[in-house]
């Protein structure tokens, strides 16, 4: 599975439940939180339904971004969700990993029900999205069978602790959101899933988010969320290795196979050792070239 670029679509809008479906994104995220006002949950479930059992469903893949597990409307939300073309549920404000056991539990009892698989149904959570949340980033390790990503959410962790801003005036996180975005970061590497950055606010600022999206490739997040169309290109570009990286990463992993049983290998005068072979890896997985297989990263399977 390959997540560069997640995009948001609100469950209540057929409109962009139906442009989404020419999207280029890796995947697509219709949305029952956030982005539906309560008046509105009935009527997204509905459209949500629809698109789940559609016949470009199976074309992207799709995630259902359900309400907080203490919102009560879990049933309703999974029932709208469960079908055919559904890949992964979205668990927003997740408190520690006890909130994945629960919600595997539901998806237990639907799969079940609707004759599918069992643990067939992924999991994606939004961590760092309160302040006790922080504190218990390390329940998620070791991993639970359905979790494949983490993100972090940096606009509700804001409003939770009252923060004005979470932005410097040059545009940077500030030292709070740097924390929080650190720390999201290695819970999802230490419990071997994929790392998944945020949303850039901001659509109608290309370079920002370019810019932001190199820094976190370069951090080790492999993927990003998006809030707008316009974001996917720039999004899937920076997450994508280029030649120079693919054929370097190549050459690696031919040097380490001409060599079996070597843990340090030499290329061009520099040593290279085990973390470097599957730091290839990983660049070849992302680049589709095969499916990494060192252990992590279940995303990647």
């Amino acid at each position: 599975m390959r997540l560069r670029s997640l995009l948001f679509v609100p469950g209540d809008s057929e409109r962009k439940l139906e442009k989404a479906s020419d999207s280029d994104a890796d995947a697509l995220i219709l949305d029952l939180e956030d982005a539906v006002a309560h008046t509105q949950k009935d009527a997204a479930r509905k459209l949500v339904k629809e698109a789940m059992r559609s016949k470009q469903a199976d074309q992207t893949l799709r995630f259902v971004r359900i309400n907080p597990l203490d919102a009560g409307m879990l049933d309703e939300d999974l029932d709208a969700a469960i079908g055919p073309g559904l890949s992964t549920i979205v668990l927003p404000k997740a408190e520690s990993a006890d909130d994945v056991v629960d919600l595997s539990l539901a998806l237990d009892r639907k799969e079940a029900r609707a004759k599918l698989p069992m643990g067939s149904i992924k999991i994606m959570v939004v961590t760092a999205e309160t302040p006790s949340s922080l504190f218990r980033l390390n329940s998620y390790s070791p991993r639970h069978p359905r979790l494949i990503a983490m993100t972090w959410g940096a606009e509700d962790l804001a409003a939770s602790i009252g923060a004005l801003s979470n932005r410097e005036t040059g545009g940077e996180w500030t030292f709070p959101f740097q924390m929080a975005r650190a720390h999201g970061l290695f819970a999802a590497c230490g419990a071997g899933v994929l790392p998944i950055d945020t949303v850039y606010a901001d659509y109608r600022d290309p370079i920002g988010l370019e810019q932001e999206c190199e820094i976190a490739r370069r951090d080790g997040f492999v993927g990003r969320l998006a809030i707008h169309p316009n974001q996917i290109s720039i999004i899937n570009r920076a997450f994508s290795p280029s030649e120079a990286d693919i054929e370097h990463a190549q050459r690696v992993m031919q040097v380490f196979a001409e060599n079996p049983g070597a843990g340090v290998v030499g290329i061009d005068g520099k040593m290279y050792d085990v973390p470097h072979m599957k730091l290839a890896q990983r660049t070849l997985a992302t680049a589709g070239f095969f499916n990494a297989d060192d252990g992590a990263r279940p995303g990647f399977e």
